[in-house]
């Protein structure tokens, strides 16, 4: 007689020490790319980030300049033998003439550089007074040193441009194009406070005693900021301007309001000057003719920037 076997099979569950393995060095290579591209990634976003810093001290060096601080030029020198490398803005002609009780320095972070700093053959930057202008006109990269395929290059221009990319010669080549956004705060508490305080806003073109437009601050009003933007026929022809707020007696804000103002001069020829109702101190801002000047004389005025 026959017996026949029974064999009983069983499901073998679980994973083979090189499948564990194969599945370990993946996960491994998924990691080191992840984390490769956040450091690139971060890399990049703190080059950008200091590289602005940068161009924000010169533009405050060009605005103090224009201010006319303490009746002074002012500039912003490089340092790239410095360990870190570091700049300073400085009050005067020049960094060797400087009044040294004036600097702030600044300075990159160990992991970049300056390189191939060159501003008309120096390291240096100083604006002219009343137009904003240098005769330093030039260039500088901002540079990671262990990656220096990782850089942000500065330019600054003759006419005071100043900007992480090259200009851009205009097209047409028998009027310079330029347009001027400047923001400036005002320190003056409570002169508006509508209906009962209606400030005005006016604006005096090309050198006139009575201003051609006024502008009520409470009648322009959109979500609690000012808001206008109006076109004025000068000596024939036509000059456009726009007046906002960012800020409007605003308790939160340091100096309570930051007024915005955009003159371009593709669209304006003749000077202008503002000025605010009860302000007796001087005015909120003049422009030249040809828009390179903007200055303010008012006390309550300060951080005026070109945007």
């Amino acid at each position: 007689m026959f017996h026949v076997s029974r064999f009983k099979f069983y499901d073998q569950a679980g994973f083979t020490l090189i499948e564990i393995i194969v599945v370990v060095v993946i996960l491994g290579i998924l990691a080191t790319v992840a984390i490769s591209n956040f450091a690139l990634q971060k890399q990049e976003t703190d080059l950008s980030g200091n590289a602005q810093d940068v161009v924000n001290i010169l533009r405050l060096a060009q605005s103090k300049t224009l201010a006319s601080t303490s009746n002074s030029q002012y500039g912003v020198y490089f340092d790239s033998s410095a360990s870190p490398n570091k700049y300073v803005l400085f009050k005067g002609a020049s960094y060797a003439s400087r009044d040294s009780s004036y600097d702030i320095n600044y300075s990159l972070p160990s992991t970049m550089e300056f390189f191939s700093v060159s501003f008309g053959g120096g390291n240096e930057v100083v604006f002219d007074k009343l137009t904003g202008t240098t005769a330093q006109s030039g260039s500088l990269s901002v540079k990671m040193k262990l990656d220096t395929g990782q850089s942000k290059n500065i330019f600054v221009s003759n006419s005071g441009s100043i900007d992480l990319s090259a200009s851009i010669a205009p097209s047409d080549s028998s009027r310079t194009k330029d347009s001027r956004h400047v923001h400036l705060d005002y320190s003056r508490q409570n002169f508006i406070n509508c209906p009962a305080t209606n400030a005005t806003l006016s604006l005096y073109f090309n050198g006139a005693s009575s201003p051609q437009q006024t502008v009520s601050i409470c009648s322009n009003l959109v979500s609690g900021q000012l808001k206008w933007k109006g076109a004025i026929l000068v000596a024939g022809s036509n000059q456009t301007i726009e007046i906002d707020t960012h800020h409007l007696n605003d308790i939160n804000y340091t100096n309570g309001t930051q007024f915005s103002l955009h003159r371009d001069r593709r669209s304006n020829n003749k000077s202008l000057r503002v000025t605010i109702s009860g302000d007796n101190t001087g005015n909120l801002i003049d422009y030249s003719d040809d828009g390179l000047t903007t200055i303010h004389t008012s006390s309550y005025v300060s951080n005026s920037l070109w945007q």
